[in-house]
Formats: structure tokens, C-alpha cells, sequence
């Protein structure tokens, strides 16, 4: 995706995060900030490859359409999925009205109170009669061409690709993890990346809400051994040319005692990506913490919201021990000797920050 500020300089991102857990949203969102654009060239994946000339990582997308979770998806959440579905798509184990539209929960407020819904189960409903009527599975999808998308970029089939200035990875995390965190260096971002976890949705083949591993955000694919897929990713830092963009983790799902989320996510994302950007143009808006550098009080506009910027961005000392030792013995576990020792080193010198932590 691309972000446009209001100077009009575009930076290009790509993010990686487990099933369901918003990068439909981010492809296609709609800023809440003035004078900032946004553009997608995909919600699902990215080929990169380093530019052997120029040492800039670029990034295409091969795939010719969107597959987004529907439930949820309504124009208040992402208007322009709602705006590519409307024709030439498929729509797979959601609701269908009496008149042959599409419905799944999430678009009560744009379909009429007493609708008759024929659930994916084939069931027969009327919309409001009854609140435990379910009309779509979970996990149920909407799949459509990209191109009718209204803000697909220019670029989109471009076969040079675009260039990448930050790689965002993420998960659901309710608890102990703050908004947005930058790595400190290239290995300390591909350790971020190897202890990835998100709390399991209906994509995933765990049931009930559990914080599983993810590494990557891409452990259903991984097609071989994952410590030679980690060291891949650690080899290259090893050629002088390679640019090597910012990495960077971000948490949109965290809760507070409440149950309620800390933060409003979809449109007001914009505000972690612009200061994302502005960081990887160097702007000197981030303090060190013992698990990454994360965003100086006010650095992050926070102008029309209410949020609790402290137990937003906090770092709970026990948590982060115990997440620690579990990951490490996680990634153990499952690598053994393939565990490569870069990442052992990281994971030991996270232990050593957070023992001096206050």
C-alpha cells in the first residue's frame, strides 16, 4: 500500500499479519487525518526482491483480486471493499436476502429491520427477529477484482514493483503489547518477526481464544524448515548494497480491564502509519524501551480521540518476562539446533533489558 502526507511525498509499506486480523482493512483504508491519501496494491501478498542495482527492496503483488473476511466488513469499517464487491465477485459461506443480495453480520445498519435471510446454512430468518440467528460462518469470504477497487494504485501491475520503506508486522495481542514498536536493527526486527503471536480466530485451525505463534505471520505456508527461513531473512543484511527497510510491530487489538479495545483502529490507523513514515525519514520521535523504540508522548497525533496513551503504550514488566521465556522455549522446541543463533542472542539480550528494567 501506499501512504500520500499532505506535502505529497508517498511512501510505499507492506504489513504481514495472521488471518483475520485486519490487512484487508489497512490495504483499503480510508484516512480520518486531513490530507492524506492512501492507495492499495494488494491485501494479501507480496513478492520482494532486493534490486540488485539500486539495493532497494521492491515489492509486487500477483494476485489478481481481494479475498476479505466478510463479517464486519460494512461502509463504515472499509467503504471501498464494500464499493469492489458490488459486481463480478464471489461470495463464499455468507447470508443471501430474499432478493438475492449478499448479507453478513456487520451490515445491520444498511439493510432494512425484517429482511428475510437465508443463513449459509440454509436457514430462514428475519433480520432483528432474533439476535442469535447467525447468517454467515466466520471465516465466511468475499473474493473480487482488484481493479474495481476505487483506490487501487496505478501501479499495481507494475513488474518493477514498488519500493518499500517499512515492513509492519502484527497480531492480535489483548493484552501486555503496545500499539507500535520499532526494532532497533535488521536482526532485532527478524526476531520480532520469529516471535509473532496472535490471539486464534475463526481463520485458524485452533478454536476458543488462545495466544498461539505465528512467526512471520505466515505459519500455515511455511513450506520448509522455518530456522533456514528465518536465516534467509537474516542473510540479508549481509550484502552492503541491500537497503534495508525499517521494521516495525504494531497491536490494534489491545484491551483494557474492561474488555473494551484501547484503540479505534481501521480509519485512525493512519495516525501509527504517518508516524511509521515520518520515522523512517528519521524524525527523532522515539524513545528506547527494553523491547524496541516505541513512540514519544505526542509524537502520535492523536487529535479528535480519546485514548489512554499510558496503558496504550505500557510495558508490563512480568508480562514481558514471562512472554520471553515462553517464546524462547517455544522457538526451541520447534527449531532446535535451526533456531538460528542470531535469534538466540536477541532473545537473551531481551531478557537482559527487561531484568534492568525499572
Amino acid at each position: 500500500m501506499s501512504i500520500t502526507n499532505p506535502q505529497g511525498e508517498e511512501k510505499f509499506v507492506v504489513a504481514a499479519f495472521p488471518s483475520a486480523c485486519g490487512k484487508t482493512n489497512l490495504a483499503m483504508l480510508t484516512p480520518t487525518l486531513p490530507g492524506y491519501t492512501v492507495r492499495v496494491i494488494g491485501d494479501d501478498i507480496a513478492w520482494m526482491r532486493f534490486n540488485k542495482e539500486t539495493g532497494e527492496l521492491r515489492a509486487i503483488n500477483p494476485e489478481a483480486g481481494f479475498f476479505g473476511v466478510a463479517p464486519g466488513t460494512n461502509m463504515k469499517t472499509n467503504p471501498n471493499a464494500m464499493l469492489t464487491c458490488l459486481k463480478n465477485s464471489i461470495f463464499t459461506n455468507v447470508g443471501e436476502t430474499s432478493d438475492g443480495g449478499f448479507y453478513w453480520e456487520g451490515l445491520e445498519d444498511e439493510t432494512p429491520p425484517g429482511t428475510e435471510i437465508i443463513s449459509w446454512t440454509g436457514e430462514k430468518y428475519k433480520l432483528g427477529e432474533d439476535k442469535t440467528k447467525k447468517s454467515s460462518h466466520p471465516n465466511s469470504r468475499f473474493c473480487c477484482p482488484a481493479k474495481q477497487c476505487p483506490i487501487i494504485h496505478d501501479k499495481w501491475e507494475d513488474s518493477n514493483g514498488v519500493p518499500i520503506s517499512a515492513i509492519i508486522f502484527g497480531g492480535r495481542r489483548p493484552e501486555g503489547v503496545p500499539l507500535v514498536i520499532e526494532s532497533f536493527n535488521w536482526k532485532h526486527g527478524i526476531f520480532l518477526a520469529s516471535q509473532l503471536k496472535s490471539e486464534t480466530t475463526a481463520a485458524a485451525e485452533f478454536t476458543g481464544k488462545q495466544i498461539m505463534h505465528d512467526p512471520f505471520a505466515i505459519r500455515p505456508f511455511v513450506g520448509y524448515n522455518f530456522g533456514h527461513y528465518i536465516q534467509h531473512w537474516l542473510d540479508f543484511e549481509k550484502d552492503p548494497k541491500n537497503k534495508l527497510p525499517k521494521i516495525f510491530h504494531v497491536n490494534w487489538f489491545r484491551l483494557d480491564e474492561n474488555n473494551k479495545f484501547l484503540w479505534p483502529g481501521y480509519g485512525d490507523n493512519i495516525r501509527v502509519l504517518d508516524w511509521i513514515i515520518r520515522r523512517t525519514n528519521g524524525e527523532d520521535i522515539a524513545d528506547v524501551s527494553p523491547v524496541g523504540f516505541l513512540p514519544k508522548k505526542d509524537s502520535i497525533n492523536l487529535q479528535g480521540l480519546l485514548v489512554d496513551w499510558e496503558k496504550l503504550m505500557s510495558i508490563p514488566k512480568d508480562y514481558w518476562m514471562n512472554d520471553i521465556n515462553e517464546t524462547y522455549k517455544w522457538l526451541d522446541d520447534q527449531l532446535g539446533d535451526d533456531l538460528p543463533q542470531d535469534i538466540r542472542i536477541q532473545i537473551q539480550q531481551q531478557k537482559e533489558r527487561l531484568t534492568q528494567m525499572k
